[in-house]
């Protein structure tokens, strides 16, 4: 494994984390404890420090899951980063929450569920501009991490939102950006990472493969189950992903390297993105996303 700075925090992070949303059910199947624990064993045997979640990954499911696994593990190794700002209602269903006493119960929530006392990253999850500017919101923030039940905040920025949240990233005393990022979606790199350049902002990649896409196994139309949030993606967007796959595979994949490796050094070949966060459905795919580090230069 291989390690960068994110951004002013300090912490030193593998470049290849763990993304769990898939622990909250909206990938086409339910996690039991063992599975997410031999997930987060196999993570830690490859290198990896880094553990990304969300309060709406499930009602705090993913949280309540992964802090059942470091209730019996060595919390110390690992760098734990979640997020405020949803209310999970049901599948795709989540109410935005940015009132003060919202996010304050949210961290409370987090907290009890992670079974930890602090936690490492607390990100803004895809809020509004409108959510993002209320002095208020980041004030008690900072009086949560005087208190020290957060370390560090960041921003995690919507897959449509514009460049304001992170041009304005350092005046809310956040440290890193977390955007999506990929070879088939660069939006980033005209609107989010300048910016992080600008103010040595961390920067975590999420959906470095696309939803899956760049891992080089689909090659035609898939009919996703009704529970996995890629039933939900437009066709004509899954399309353009396939032709640009095609493309891909003819002049840009080297010879004998898997695409899903490629896929994740190819989001770290600048070394402005500290990590890339992909999701993982099983031990195997765990190792698989690992072996991108060994193509990080």
């Amino acid at each position: 494994m291989k390690f960068r700075t994110l951004g002013t925090t300090g912490l030193n992070v593998s470049v290849i984390g763990l993304g769990t949303w898939q622990f909250g059910g909206e990938w086409g199947r339910q996690y039991t404890q063992p599975e997410v624990d031999a997930v987060i064993d196999e993570a830690a045997a490859c290198g990896i420090n880094l553990i990304d979640t969300a309060e709406c990954y499930g009602d705090h499911l993913s949280e309540k899951l992964i802090g059942d696994y470091l209730s019996r593990h060595d919390r110390s190794r690992w760098i734990v980063a979640t997020k405020f700002g949803h209310h999970f209602n049901s599948f795709m269903n989540r109410t935005w929450q940015s009132a003060v006493a919202d996010v304050e119960k949210q961290l409370e929530d987090s907290l009890r569920a992670l079974r930890i006392e602090t936690i490492d990253l607390y990100q803004f999850h895809s809020g509004t501009d409108e959510a993002f500017q209320k002095p208020e919101l980041w004030e008690m923030l900072e009086r949560q991490k005087k208190l020290g039940k957060v370390k560090h905040l960041g921003i995690s920025i919507s897959a449509t939102g514009g460049p304001l949240q992170a041009q304005k990233a350092n005046t809310t005393g956040s440290e890193v950006l977390q955007v999506m990022y990929n070879r088939l979606v660069r939006r980033a790199e005209q609107d989010f990472l300048p910016y992080a350049r600008e103010q040595n902002l961390g920067v975590l990649a999420r959906v470095p493969l696309a939803s899956g896409y760049l891992s080089g196994k689909y090659t035609g139309t898939v009919q996703f189950p009704k529970n996995d949030v890629r039933s939900t993606f437009e066709e004509s967007k899954l399309q353009g992903w396939l032709a640009e796959l095609e493309i891909i595979r003819k002049n840009e994949l080297p010879a004998g390297v898997p695409m899903a490796q490629w896929a994740l050094a190819w989001c770290l070949r600048d070394p402005i993105v500290t990590s890339v966060i992909p999701g993982c459905k099983d031990v195997a795919q765990v190792k698989a996303n690992a072996a991108g580090a060994d193509l990080v230069k």
